[in-house]
């Protein structure tokens, strides 16, 4: 089984591939996509835009990075953690909503299976301790693969968590019985009036 973990950001996308064994999981790729490093030819077009364009611009990075990363490591599923917002900082939810959408189209059209997780959920099944801070994740990681050193940025660290949870969920899944396999939606009939059947 090779599961693609991914750790949804505008910025900092975090990404990690594990398959094999689960008593002896392979990490068999991870890092991240770093999104606006340099100015979109977006951003050049229409300049004043601002914020819009530069979140358009980083969207269709996101897309072209997860789409090549895809096709490079052919994962037979993926896994994406939910959407959570924090009372501090409930911004976040609405920016993290914006990657995961282009993130879990991207992985529709690749027609992989897909697994949410919750943030809790994740660390609790890699560190014993559902509200584990960063550091302790990149720990958890490093001994669970035995790396030289901790996963950085964190993002890495929790991608590949991601992906180690999911891979066990489904696993477990199978073990039981149970179907893990996400069918493609059917093609829906354009109506003249512009809306769709249901």
């Amino acid at each position: 089984m090779r599961m693609l973990g991914i750790d949804p950001g505008l910025r900092l996308t975090g990404y990690g591939c594990v398959e094999g064994d689960l008593s002896a999981p392979v990490l068999v790729e991870a890092g991240v996509f770093r999104l606006g490093k340099a100015p979109s030819a977006t951003i050049e077009e229409a300049p004043g835009l601002g914020g819009a364009a530069a979140v358009s611009s980083r969207l269709a990075e996101l897309e072209h990075d997860l789409c090549a990363a895809i096709e490079r490591l052919k994962p037979e599923a993926a896994a994406v953690e939910s959407l959570f917002a924090h009372y501090k900082h409930p911004a976040t939810a609405i920016i993290m909503g914006h990657a995961r959408g282009v993130i879990l189209l991207a992985l529709r059209r690749a027609r992989l299976p897909l697994i949410e997780l919750k943030p809790n959920e994740v660390k609790k099944s890699i560190t014993g301790n559902g509200h584990a801070d960063k550091s302790q994740m990149q720990r958890a990681v490093q001994v669970q693969f035995n790396l030289a050193e901790p996963p950085s940025p964190p993002d890495v660290a929790d991608a590949i968590a991601i992906a180690l949870c999911a891979a066990r969920r489904w696993s477990r899944r199978e073990e039981l019985g149970e179907t893990a396999v996400i069918r493609p939606a059917r093609s829906r009939r354009r109506l003249a009036s512009g809306t769709f059947p249901i």
